[in-house]
């Protein structure tokens, strides 16, 4: 590894270069100086796969409260009613905004041009059709023109390909349990390790699924601003959380392709190989019931029956309707030799959205004086046991202008940025014995798939524990003797990612929302609903010290 860079210096050092943080950048980058740090290109986030949209009320026989009472419901307890209230409030002014930026969304076909109406999808869980998209490909129309305006914007750096390693906090007597100051970060093509430092620090980093298995995100899902807001003392919540989509490609050669849960919107047929349909026997709403109960239909079917799959079917609609509402999905399965005008589409279930993450306030506040986390990588409030379809970019937008707006009136009582020293790496050595990076990272995953799925027993959370345990010491060890590469950043947070969704799914005795207990297969209605809150200063999370940091 070569020498250590200068310190970078910024007013607001985001890491993460999805919709929520570029979303930020853009609001704050006309009164500071704003760094974003992408962990491989800058495009490439959980942001750009989301297919379906995001919700927000337009149509008139729709209500503001209606929205509200929907994200409640799908959330089984554990919403925050004023975060829920705060968040679709905002829905049509940051779909407004969006507009502004550029983002071509699809409109109603039958209206004159001095009439646009957006064309309003229906997903699982709400009562009105109120999915505002453009075509089946949303996040990648938003992120293309949100990345567009911040590579006009001459206050905003973009650095690709720089992986964060930690934050650093400096105590004082202002704030005598902390401050963030900055991060390490590896520039993984220079292979140096730079500091940053900032007056602010956001955390925009997504989701957690590839944790698992088989899952929907793409490779950079790997937790890590939960790892990273762990190890400097935020607390974690509801990390049971965790959301499988019920319909993922199904084929050898597809790389975790989601089929969207628009296609039943507009009508799609869950069905056995026989060609039965199976949903009614598990819920009146059928194929529109909330993701959870989809899924572990699906689930429950497939090992029923000992298949690999089921089919989804939307060919009894038009080629000119599917064409027209999927074109994405409908290019991407003919590459596997699927026409979905006449042909059902084998899917499965995969891990697909992190409920729960960083603890933070209505600003997006964490615990950590200085630090924010925006996007699905914070515990909000707004998704509870279970995430209602499309309110995640919608979460996205609305809690960066939240984020945005403290920000802005907390900056100008914040000092320069405080130089962070240089990185030292003096006590290691390069690594002679790689393997056991992709092994311990395939062994996470396997676990996590058979052990702490979509359905779970006392007796698999224990054993994953033991497991996740000895690979925790394993990695720590490995970690401390050799120079750092991205690959192993990511197995060192996703070792971590794992411990807090076990520690978290053994405290609930209960089924609720995403956590299926066979052990306690009913909720709990006899005392409150309670989120489930982890704090550092409780447990011992491997990593907090070692030889290559401060």
């Amino acid at each position: 590894m070569t020498d250590s860079y200068s310190s970078i210096y910024t007013d607001v050092l985001i890491i993460g270069s999805g919709g929520a943080g570029l979303t930020l950048a853009l609001k704050l980058a006309d009164q500071h100086r704003v760094t974003i740090l992408s962990k491989l290109a800058t495009e490439e986030s959980n942001t750009r796969y989301a297919q379906g949209g995001i919700s927000a009320v337009f149509d008139d026989t729709d209500s503001i409260n209606s929205h509200i009472q929907d994200t409640l419901k799908t959330g089984e307890g554990l919403c925050d009613p004023d975060i829920v209230t705060l968040t679709v409030k905002q829905g049509k002014q940051s779909i407004d905004w969006l507009i502004k930026q550029g983002v071509s969304f699809t409109y109603e076909s039958n209206h004159g041009p001095d009439l646009p109406r957006l064309h309003l999808n229906r997903e699982g869980g709400h009562s009105h059709r109120r999915i505002v998209h453009a075509a089946d490909a949303t996040g990648q129309s938003v992120i293309s023109t949100l990345m567009e305006r911040a590579q006009e914007h001459c206050n905003i750096t973009l650095l690709e390909h720089y992986n964060a390693i930690d934050l650093v906090t400096d105590k004082s007597r202002q704030f005598p349990d902390g401050h963030v100051i900055g991060a390490y970060a590896l520039d993984s093509q220079n292979n140096a390790v730079i500091p940053i430092s900032a007056r602010i620090v956001v955390l925009a980093t997504g989701g957690a699924n590839k944790v698992y298995l088989y899952t929907s995100n793409p490779d950079i899902a790997t937790g890590d601003g939960l790892s990273l807001a762990w190890r400097a003392g935020c607390r974690i919540g509801n990390m049971e959380f965790m959301q499988f989509h019920p319909t993922c490609l199904y084929h050898p050669d597809a790389r975790s392709f989601l089929i969207s849960e628009a296609i039943r919107g507009e009508g799609a047929k869950l069905l056995l190989p026989n060609g039965e349909p199976f949903m009614h026997l598990f819920d009146s709403r059928e194929e529109l019931a909330p993701r959870d109960i989809v899924a572990r239909a699906i689930d429950h079917q497939i090992k029923k029956y000992g298949i690999d799959f089921v089919y989804l079917d939307i060919s009894h609609k038009s080629p000119a309707f599917i064409h027209r509402h999927f074109p994405n999905i409908y290019q991407q399965c003919l590459k596997f030799n699927i026409d979905i005008t006449s042909q059902k589409i084998p899917v499965v279930p995969a891990a697909h959205y992190t409920c729960g993450g960083i603890i933070t306030d209505s600003y997006s506040k964490t615990d950590v004086s200085g630090l924010y986390a925006i996007g699905e990588v914070a515990c909000t409030g707004l998704h509870g046991a279970n995430r209602m379809a499309s309110n995640s970019l919608l979460e996205c937008l609305v809690f960066a202008s939240q984020a945005a707006e403290s920000i802005l009136r907390e900056l100008p009582n914040r000092t320069t940025p405080v130089a962070i020293r240089p990185w030292d790496e003096s006590q290691v050595a390069k690594s002679n014995e790689k393997v056991v990076i992709a092994h311990n990272w395939d062994e996470i995953r396997r676990v996590m798939w058979d052990y702490v799925g979509i359905v779970r027993s006392d007796k698999r959370l224990s054993r994953a524990r033991e497991r996740i345990n000895l690979l925790k010491a394993e990695i720590h060890e490995y970690y401390s003797d050799f120079t750092i590469t991205s690959d192993l950043l990511e197995l060192r947070n996703l070792v971590i990612v794992a411990e807090l969704i076990i520690m978290s799914a053994q405290q609930r005795k209960e089924s609720r929302g995403l956590h299926y207990n066979q052990d306690y297969p009913e909720q709990d209605n006899h005392t409150p609903p309670k989120n489930t809150i982890l704090s550092p200063q409780h447990y011992s999370p491997a990593f907090t010290k070692k030889t290559k940091t401060l």
